[in-house]
């Protein structure tokens, strides 16, 4: 099995390869997991990761530039794909960072947490939001296979999905009020948080995946 991790200028995606190269292991699969900016091992593999980090439009800008666009698109199309944090955002329509379009995968959109946002308690919470929060399972899916609810991930973004469409929102999480942060359809799973930086519970999101037809 051949996985590609796509590479398009957008951060140190080493940490999505160890992680990666982890959850293989303790899947007990067969792969070779590449890091990679060329299409046609993106074309080639057999299930894609999709990482992103910074700004939309800057990511979307390098994704446009590298080349890579058709292949990611062929691999939202027929081929297990997982879309992490920025990476997960261009998944959609557009976003309202720079107004910028996204790939139109996910009907819907990108939105921006509102100023002066309080805690129960009345406490200023800070934009981005930045540390770890609870992941609430709202869908049954098989990459959420011995992950608990209400597992603890990790999470750095400014901005938020906005799905048009409900039945796409597989997990949520609150800062402070309800946002959909885990979406996916057929064999498409994103996270807005960050897997690699999420421990034992985003190793086992990955085991789950090497070990994922796509079938949802």
């Amino acid at each position: 099995m051949k996985i590609a991790i796509v590479d398009y200028g957008m951060g140190n995606l080493h940490s999505v390869l160890k992680s990666a190269q982890a959850a293989q292991q303790r899947a007990g699969v067969e792969a070779h997991i590449s890091l990679t900016d060329n299409p046609d091992v993106v074309y080639q593999a057999d299930k894609v990761i999709f990482p992103g980090q910074g700004a939309m439009p800057d990511c979307m800008a390098a994704l446009q530039k590298s080349g890579l666009g058709e292949a990611v698109a062929d691999g939202l199309q027929n081929k297990p794909f997982f879309g992490i944090c920025v990476g997960a955002q261009l998944l959609f329509d557009v976003s309202e960072e720079g107004n910028t379009a996204g790939l139109g995968w996910f009907s819907g959109s990108v939105k921006r947490f509102a100023t002066g946002l309080q805690d129960a308690q009345g406490d200023k919470l800070k934009v981005p939001h930045m540390g770890w929060n609870q992941m609430h399972q709202t869908r049954a899916h098989p990459l959420f296979a011995g992950v608990a609810q209400d597992a603890r991930f990790y999470f750095v973004h400014s901005y938020y999905f906005a799905p048009s469409d409900a039945s796409i929102v597989l997990g949520s999480s609150d800062y402070p009020e309800s946002f959909a942060c885990v979406v996916g359809r057929d064999n498409v799973f994103a996270t807005q948080f960050h897997t690699e930086k999420s421990h034992d519970a985003g190793l086992q999101l990955l085991q789950n995946f090497m070990l994922w037809d796509g079938q949802a």
